[in-house]
């Protein structure tokens, strides 16, 4: 009787704490998250605002999700660090005030311009990227920061306030951000995007003794299976999730729809994701100023079994 007294406690406790998530909630990109946890996930599970360095600064969180440039950041010290699915990948933009006497009628026109954008993270990367592809290095601009914004009128410190008031020239963030900085400008707004030049990709990660825990690794598996339901509603029937994720976000529905289609919802792990990471870590490691890490080391953080499982019927 004694053991099934401990073991009843066991499993209560076990459903009770479930997955504790790790993320960004007031990004659209983590939204898929919450969504398979209300409508797909059969067990129990969380969101707390955070990312990476949650899952190792607390031991109860099991996932964390970010984009990848911080998954470099954080892989550097932490080399149990593991990325098991891609929940969104988006096609960041620039946004130029191009009022008259700007000097702005192209990309290359932001040499000597102030550009807001958040140190560090993958918008920073993307513009320094973006602007290498018109010959532009990172000494020719400067970097401003500020604070995104999901909902009009963005208050001071935000960066649609910034460019709208002249704080800065242009804007280089994920949205609505952009979006907004741009119906901030009205008419004046010129906004820049190369596709091919770079999309963030944001991922779901865990660590590997996460992965070595039986049960642990059992109940990730089963929500990946949950969250890729979810990804299938995200890019088949968006209709069915805007009011929803809108509603999350505190955003306008019609703004979210407009920047909609800059996401991709693809529920896989991106399948070039080693080659980005080894190309964008030379610029990470510059920033953080270590070494960078090898293509071998690299590799080891991406861990495509748990997809493989949770797909597997």
């Amino acid at each position: 009787m004694h053991i099934s007294i401990l073991a009843l406690f066991y499993l209560i406790f076990t459903e009770v704490s479930g997955l504790k998530i790790a993320g960004d909630t007031a990004t659209i990109e983590y939204t898929p998250e919450a969504v398979a946890i209300k409508d797909y996930f059969q067990g129990s599970a969380t969101i707390t605002n955070g990312g990476i360095p949650n899952l190792f600064s607390d031991t109860s969180v099991d996932l964390a999700s970010n984009a990848e440039t911080q998954a470099l950041r954080n892989f550097a010290s932490h080399k149990n660090l593991r990325v098991i699915y891609t929940v969104c990948e988006v096609y960041y933009r620039i946004v130029a005030n191009k009022k008259a006497g700007s000097g702005i009628a192209s990309l290359k026109d932001l040499k000597g311009k102030k550009i807001g954008t958040t140190q560090g993270t993958s918008a920073a990367y993307f513009v320094q990227k973006y602007l290498a592809t018109v010959g532009l290095r990172e000494s020719d601009y400067t970097v401003v920061s500020g604070s995104t914004c999901n909902s009009a009128p963005c208050g001071s410190g935000t960066f649609p306030y910034m460019l709208a008031h002249g704080t800065v020239d242009a804007v280089g963030m994920w949205e609505p951000t952009v979006e907004l900085s741009a119906q901030a400008l009205g008419a004046n707004a010129m906004i820049f995007q190369d596709r091919s030049v770079y999309r963030e990709v944001f991922n779901l990660h865990t660590t590997a003794e996460k992965l070595k825990d039986a049960t642990t690794r059992k109940n990730i598996v089963a929500y990946i299976r949950g969250l890729n339901q979810a990804e299938e509603a995200f890019r088949d029937t968006p209709d069915k999730v805007f009011s929803r994720v809108a509603s999350t976000l505190n955003m306008n529905v019609t703004l979210l729809k407009t920047v909609w289609p800059i996401h991709s919802f693809n529920g896989t792990l991106a399948a070039d994701l080693l080659d980005v990471m080894v190309e964008e870590d030379a610029w990470v490691a510059k920033t953080d100023r270590r070494s960078t890490i090898s293509r071998a080391d690299l590799a080891m953080m991406i861990d495509g079994s748990v997809l493989k499982e949770a797909l597997q019927i």
